[in-house]
């Protein structure tokens, strides 16, 4: 059964419940009326969509950078692996929602600030993933470099490194998702104290509004973002990093 089809009854299946139980606009609204919504705020949509995806992406980048040296650390230090690996687990368990607040003292109402919360987020799946990635070289390929004398930083560079490309590409992926959602969790915070203009708050001033149409189309626009975002990482590791991910 193809994508489109399960939409479709998706769709069918959401109008036929808005009748059949006379469920009011305020509590579920009917997709043509969440259609109408968002053509009617579209130009809200569509610069609070941009915003919301240039902090997801941004934080993604930054995200990859960070991982990319921590993992290089960890790598090439058992000790300090085994030091500090908890910690970026604890990112991880910790709820942004939790943070939040704390970023926001410390950053102010700020976009840096919802940078931080969505990089804070992406993190650990990045790291995990280059980690595992800079240590599943081949054995016998780790041999051949020690039997011609490659030194520590040439058998990072020229092994590990493009061994570990396939599985940076796994992390981004999985953190591509994750940026949005952190994007959108952050800007409902962030958006409490200044203008600052994205997915989260729309969404925030929606749901104080009760205008559940809108509030249902800005969360359909945060999943497209998902999708663009997945997309674009996607494309990138066809388009430049294909030698590398290649399954012998």
């Amino acid at each position: 059964m193809s994508v489109s089809v399960v939409a479709i009854l998706g769709l069918v299946l959401w109008h036929t419940s808005v009748y059949l139980f006379e469920l009011p606009k305020i509590l579920l609204p009917t997709p043509w009326q969440v259609a109408q919504a968002a053509w009617q705020h579209r130009m809200e949509l569509g610069m609070a969509s941009g915003v919301t995806f240039i902090t997801a992406a941004i934080s993604l980048l930054v995200a990859i950078l960070i991982g990319g040296i921590l993992s290089i650390i960890f790598s090439q230090s058992r000790l300090l692996r085994r030091a500090f690996f908890p910690y970026v687990v604890f990112l991880q368990t910790v709820p942004i929602v939790a943070i939040a607040p704390l970023l926001i003292i410390w950053s102010g109402y700020e976009f840096r600030t919802a940078v931080i919360a969505t990089v804070i987020i992406c993190l650990f799946p990045i790291v995990n993933n280059i980690t595992t990635g800079l240590e599943s070289s081949r054995p016998e390929h780790i041999d051949l470099f020690r039997l011609y004398g490659a030194s520590r930083w040439q058998r990072l560079l020229r092994l590990q490194i493009p061994t570990s490309i396939r599985y940076l590409l796994l992390g981004a992926r999985i953190s591509s998702g994750l940026a949005v959602i952190g994007a959108i969790v952050a800007e409902f915070f962030v958006s409490n104290g200044s203008n600052y203009v994205g997915l989260g708050a729309l969404m925030t001033r929606w749901q104080g509004l009760l205008q559940t149409d809108a509030l249902i189309a800005a969360l359909g626009m945060s999943t497209l973002l998902g999708l663009a975002l997945f997309g674009l990482v996607n494309g990138i590791g066809r388009i430049f990093f294909t030698r590398y991910t290649r399954v012998d």
